[in-house]
């Protein structure tokens, strides 16, 4: 089955002749377009009024015609997704429509209905062209022949009847033009050709009425005893098939006078609803309302298989025109199905041979002796003899599944052909290596499940298809050894890459096995494998999935894992002698593209496919495979990319520049590749693109290229618009890097007046901020001459400003502080004038205080020089061209290299990948990118055209600004240290346990792995110890004055040396408290404070999570203090419904008797039995408190003399008890049988009831109403979730 569809019952449906669709139609009035290879729906089209019978795709156009119980005909445009156009003339429901195989020529419509006539149809001309009469009952279907002017249709009137459509097709290929009249119409005269209107018109109501001479039956068959169903044309034999409700499909054989009944085939229980010759095999295919599907062979005219469906009837089939696949259709939707697998079996031999089976002959075929286009010979081995019954017939899975040849022995050629004939058998063909026509030595078969494996140069195995067992036989089949598989529900063998090894099939896993010393050597997980490829040299496996590709080692351990959307079909790898590809280079192939994967991950795709094959070769740019009929092709392939990646990763860098030089590499993918592999500068020597050009140059800190870049987007988009954001981020990289220069350049070209005002006040440029406060004056911009004014500590001007924007008492106020004394008295009168007053304004002003005003001055620059000390930025090999074509000398120092890109290639790659694990680490340890460009900051023109609004002399200073900036020499005697890596980046690599998340500052982080983890959803009670995690992983040291504290992180693993970016943080939460907590917890217990000790315990609850253990006896021991701290948590709580239970005999009683069942240390189950004891003696319950009496007696700490008056009323209440021997109520408990306690309704859970557990605390929940609700015990994790559980450790 490839693909199966739930719906409404289908009663119609149609293969697209190209596109891997199939239209469905139901009976609700729905017409489904459905992709079968994908399973999805595509469109759906809902027109009709009631049940949709009809259905069928046209053969070149965008069409779908359907026919329903409405009357109707409706031609679609799916690709419009609409209605054209509605065909009426029937008089009742249609059953069937199709349009003409020849659509092209003969734009026809052949429909059926139970108005008991056909009809054909121009859907061009939208009119109808014939009607046939002749039925008497409903017409069930009608369909064309595939190559013949014929028609056939069946009916309950128990009659196949087969149309001669001669005649039609001779008025329509001798008609006229459609603006000479109707074609196929005669005049008066008998002549062909247009007609008048009125005579048009006459015989249109005369084919309405009585029919037409153009289409007359040729034969009518009967023969079956009830109503017919179904009738179908062989595709290219003169037969016919036919399904009735007399349970039969028969066989009609036609000739050019008559027709007869060849044969029937008997087997069906019910109706029979449909047949159909299969398209490619001599196969007759039915479907019945009796729930089944049967496959019946032509020539022998038996049944050969049947498939069954509970539940459902069949309707309907239809079959693919040119691929192997069938549909039916039933009550509940519909299958897409083959008969067979159509892979070909195929082995590789020694050297350049591959053997395989087409139809019944098994073939060598030579790759070495290749001639031309062709990709070599074959030579035949040998005719497969098939034994059995099911094995007779063609085309229903009987031939050859699986072939292996034994590569270990070199001195005669052994296969194995395995098929699944019978559950599952195989043969064993022995030949001459060095003449391939000798003798053949065949004829040793056995059962077995799935392929069979050489272990030796004498030996193979096979699994049992019953014990599951590995059978180890010799050449001559005899059985030499039994052994057992190593893991259960093994269903199938691989070969293992060496002599005496297996690969095991078990559910979803690989498991790679010695039969011999019957040991596993490894395993992986594998959903789905279908096949096994193992590399030239041994190496390498590749593990074919339905949906994937695993590529692993020889010892079975993964390398990578790629997953693909469609099925996979088949994989090789490449054997070319040169090139470095060789077992490095994987190409496999799905439905319709050839693909490639390398060891690294790394995958991409080659090419398309028009039709599946099957890859046996890899040779530099050849595709050597087999196609669906076993035919040997080859396909060329373009694997430049897959080399140039594979080189990339094997750090080939001279192969790299030179494929750089002379291929063509190009499109986005390739330079995203370079960009995560960090190696951007090498698309900047093919990218041409300017907006590309820019990032790369951004990403490998090419100032000067990005530069360039920015001028040619600002000459394409124009001084405005996106360019803004362009300068901007040169900005930011030319920060980073030091270059203030550049940044200059950049805030003027992008008009980002403050931060230019703030770079100005850094470098100490105070000339330059002077113009800047002139610009702000020419703007009017209040906000930025203030701004200007407190960066140059020019109080005057804030004064003037303050005065112009009328925040008169303000400027009066700052007057006066900085003594401006003539500036104070002119701004009071002028106050007084406006009828204000300036009594009590200074009062508002403390001086003399830390808070008191005072005179701002800017600082002084730390480097006064043209530029600051950049980070150099050193040239990779990559880069060195001349260097990269030297060769391999590089590659020792590529590494190095690579990593000492102190551009943005390398330094800035580090910092993004430490901050993308992390999202709250880098507000702990990182100050690395100054983040300067403002994405809604607006757009314009540099310094130079500030000049028009005022100050003339800003124009010759910006262009030496920029002449300066030409000669900036890198030479500049001092260099940035490389930078580090912040110890909250480290915390979050080193480990997957919340509490150092939480140290890092990663508190989203934090909270998913505890989610993940111990299914945490309510983390309000978590809040504080996750603060403390926080908290406690830093100190605060205070700095030099003037400058803020500094937080230095706390490590836990920097006892003996520093650890580097290996460290671990401090965490608040140790052993040490959980444990105080605990035995706060037990003395709050034993004095009867059960409000102060629940609240310890759940405390040390929330504690655990995040308290990271140092070894596995600590973690044993903080798993075993959870489970205390649930046993008491339970047992406080039932202490506290017991209180409230009190009035109720019954359930007080139950409560004290579950109350002894918590694991509680035996100080404190004393005294709960003591509770026990009393409250079912007290209420008459005497079975039950002789129990407790029991109990409390066989308790050690009852034998000292402190005890002793307890010891006395427990023997008391025991022989008491034992004399009444009733109970007054009954208990829901059970004392001798095995329970837990719901912790949410105090009920008992006995062994093997429906229940739940919190994932972390382990608390259970009778049934399944508390899923996925917050835990009672511990109150932050969800019930239901199936966890890893707590993580104790790093």
């Amino acid at each position: 089955t490839k693909f199966e569809s739930k719906s409404a019952r289908v009663k119609g449906l149609a293969f697209h002749p190209v596109r891997p669709w199939i239209c469905a139609s139901l009976h609700n009035g729905v017409i489904q377009l459905w992709d079968y290879r994908v399973g999805t729906v595509i469109d759906r089209f809902e027109e009709h009024d009631g049940p949709v019978r009809g259905v069928d795709f046209h053969l070149h156009e965008p069409l779908i015609v359907t026919g329903g119980d409405d009357y109707k005909i409706k031609v679609w445009d799916y690709k419009l997704r609409r209605c054209l156009f509605t065909l009426l003339g029937h008089l009742d429901y249609i059953r069937t429509v199709q349009f003409h195989p020849n659509a092209t020529q003969f734009p026809w419509i052949l429909s059926a209905s139970d108005d008991q006539t056909l009809r054909l149809w121009d859907f061009q001309k939208r009119s109808c062209l014939s009607v046939l009469t002749g039925h008497n009952h409903y017409v069930m279907c009608a369909s064309f022949h595939p190559s013949e002017d014929l028609i056939v249709s069946a009916s309950l009137d128990q009659t196949v009847r087969v149309w001669d459509t001669a005649g039609l097709r001779k008025k329509q290929l001798g008609g006229p033009g459609l603006d000479e009249g109707y074609p196929g119409m005669m005049d008066v005269n008998g002549n062909r050709g247009g007609t008048s209107a009125a005579a048009a018109t006459a015989l249109n109501v005369q084919a309405e009425l009585f029919g037409t001479n153009d289409v007359v039956v040729k034969y009518v068959l009967e023969g079956h005893d009830r109503g017919v169903n179904w009738a179908a044309f062989h595709p290219t034999l003169p037969l016919l098939a036919s399904a009735a409700d007399d349970r039969q499909v028969k066989l009609w054989r036609m000739s050019e006078t008559k027709a007869w009944e060849v044969d029937t085939l008997r087997g069906h229980a019910n109706n029979v609803s449909c047949c159909l010759f299969h398209p490619k095999q001599e196969l007759v295919v039915s479907n019945s309302e009796d729930r089944s599907i049967r496959v019946w062979d032509v020539s022998k005219r038996v049944g050969v298989q049947t498939f069954r469906r509970e539940g459902d009837r069949f309707w309907i089939l239809a079959a693919h025109r040119s691929q192997n696949l069938l549909a039916a259709g039933h009550d509940s939707g519909m299958i897409v199905f083959k008969l067979e697998r159509e892979r070909p079996a195929s082995a590789h031999g020694p050297g350049d041979k591959l053997y395989y089976v087409r139809g019944r002959e098994l073939f060598c075929h030579d790759y070495s002796r290749a001639t031309g286009g062709s990709s070599g010979v074959d030579v035949p081995i040998a005719s497969l003899r098939r034994v059995g019954q099911q094995a007779q017939t063609d085309g229903i899975g009987s031939g050859p599944r699986f072939l292996s040849y034994n590569m270990h022995n070199p001195t005669e050629g052994n296969i194995l052909v395995c098929s699944e004939v019978d559950g599952g058998c195989y043969e064993l063909i022995t030949f001459s290596l060095t003449n391939a026509g000798g003798s053949v030595t065949d004829g040793k078969r056995g059962s077995c499940l799935g392929p069979g494996v050489f272990l030796g140069r004498n030996r193979f195995a096979v699994l049992d298809r019953h014990k599951r067992e590995i059978v180890v036989k010799n050449l001559n089949n005899e059985t030499t050894k039994r052994v057992s598989a190593p893991v259960p529900n093994v269903d199938c063998l691989y070969d293992g890459g060496a002599s005496g090894r297996i690969i095991l099939r078990a559910d979803d896993r690989a498991v790679l096995f010695e039969v011999q010393s019957r040991r596993v050597i490894g395993e992986l997980t594998a959903p789905k494998i279908k096949n096994v490829v193992w590399s030239p040299d041994g190496s390498k496996v590749a593990l074919l999935c339905k949906y994937g590709v695993v590529i692993a080692n020889r010892q079975l351990e993964q390398l990578c894992s790629i997953s693909d959307t469609v099925r996979i079909k088949s994989g090789a790898w490449d054997v070319s002698p040169t090139g470095g590809t060789n077992s490095n280079l994987f190409v496999y192939t799905t439905l319709h593209h050839v693909k490639y994967c390398l060891p690294t991950g790394d995958t991409g795709t080659i090419r398309t496919l028009d039709n599946p094959i099957y890859a046996t070769r890899v040779v530099k740019d050849s595709l050597f495979c087999l196609d669906r009929e076993a035919r040997s092709r080859v396909i060329s392939i373009d694997t430049t990319e897959a080399r140039f990646k594979l080189a990339l990763a094997n750090k080939k860098y001279g192969q790299v520049m030179h494929m750089v030089k002379h291929s063509r590499l190009c499109g986005r993918a390739i330079v995203a590749y370079l960009q995560s592999k960090g190696f951007p500068e090498v698309a900047l020597h093919f990218v041409r693109d300017p907006q590309t050009r820019f990032r790369l140059a951004l990403a490998c800190g090419n100032i000067e290229a990005a530069m360039e870049s920015a001028f040619s987007l600002e000459q394409q988009q124009g001084a405005d618009g996106k360019s803004r954001d362009v300068w901007g981020e040169l900005g930011s990289e030319a920060l980073r890097q030091g270059n203030h220069q550049v940044v200059e350049m950049s805030y003027q070209r992008k008009k980002d007046f403050d931060r230019l005002s703030f770079l100005y006040m850094l470098t100490g440029d105070n000339e330059k901020l002077r113009k800047m406060l002139k610009i702000s004056n020419m703007r009017n911009d209040i906000m930025g001459r203030y701004h200007n004014a407190l960066l140059l500590g020019d109080a005057a001007e804030r004064v003037a400003v303050l005065e112009a924007s009328g925040n008169l008492p303000l400027a009066y106020i700052s007057a006066n502080l900085h003594g401006l004394d003539e500036v104070a008295e002119r701004i009071k009168v002028a106050i007084e004038t406006q009828e204000g007053s300036v009594e009590g304004l200074m009062e508002k002003v403390p001086v003399g205080t830390k808070k008191g005003g005072r005179l701002l001055q800017p600082p002084t620059p730390i480097v006064r020089a043209s530029n600051w000390p950049t980070l150099e930025i050193k040239k990779t090999t990559l880069e060195d061209l001349s260097a990269a074509d030297a060769g391999d000398e590089y590659e020792e120092e590529s590494a190095p290299a690579a990593a000492a890109d102190t551009g943005a290639s390398a330094g800035a790659a580090a910092w993004d990948d430490d901050f993308g694990m992390e999202d709250a680490g880098a507000g702990i340890g990182g100050d690395d990118d100054f983040d300067l460009g403002d994405d809604d900051m607006g757009w314009g023109d540099d310094l130079d055209g500030l000049g028009d609004i005022g100050g003339d002399d800003i124009a010759p200073d910006q262009v030496d600004d920029m002449a300066a900036f030409n000669e900036i020499s890198g030479d500049v005697g001092f260099q940035m240290p490389p930078a580090g890596r912040p110890p909250a980046g480290c915390w979050v690599a080193n480990s997957s346990h919340a509490a150092d998340h939480m140290a890092a500052g990663g508190a989203s982080s934090a909270m998913q792995l505890l989610h993940r983890q111990i299914a945490a959803s309510d983390f309000s009670n978590l809040k504080g110890s996750m603060l403390g995690c926080y908290l406690g992983s830093t100190v605060s040291l205070p700095g030099v004055p003037g400058s803020g504290s500094m937080i230095v992180p706390l490590m836990r693993n920097d006892a003996t040396v520093h650890p580097g970016n290996d460290s671990l943080p401090r965490t608040s939460s140790t052993m040490r408290s959980l444990v105080t907590g605990v035995r706060m917890g037990y003395k709050y217990f034993q004095t009867g404070k059960f409000n102060e000790a629940r609240n310890a315990f759940t405390e040390v609850l929330s504690q655990i999570p995040l308290t990271v253990t140092d070894n596995r006896s600590q973690a044993n021991e903080m798993k075993e203090m959870l489970e205390i701290c649930r046993e008491y948590i339970t047992a406080i709580r039932l202490k506290e419904a017991i209180t409230a239970a009190g009035a109720d005999p019954v359930r007080s009683t139950e409560l004290s008797a579950y109350f002894t069942h918590c694991n509680l240390q035996p100080v404190h189950l004393l005294l709960a039995l003591r509770s026990a004891m009393g409250t079912a003696f007290k209420h008459k319950n005497f079975i039950v408190a002789a129990s407790f009496a029991r109990r409390l007696l066989e308790l050690p700490d009852m034998r000292s003399e402190r005890n002793a008056d307890l010891r006395m009323k427990a023997t008391k209440v025991l022989q008491r008890s034992e004399q009444m021997a009733r109970n007054e109520h009954t208990l829901n408990y059970k004392e001798n049988a095995a329970f837990s306690i719901d912790c949410k309704d105090f009920v008992p859970v006995y062994t093997g009831e429906e229940c739940v557990k919190c994932s972390y605390c382990g608390s259970v929940y009778k049934g399944s109403s508390m899923k996925g609700q917050v835990c009672v015990t511990d109150g932050f994790c969800t019930v239901g979730v199936e966890t890893i559980g707590l993580v104790t450790g790093k």
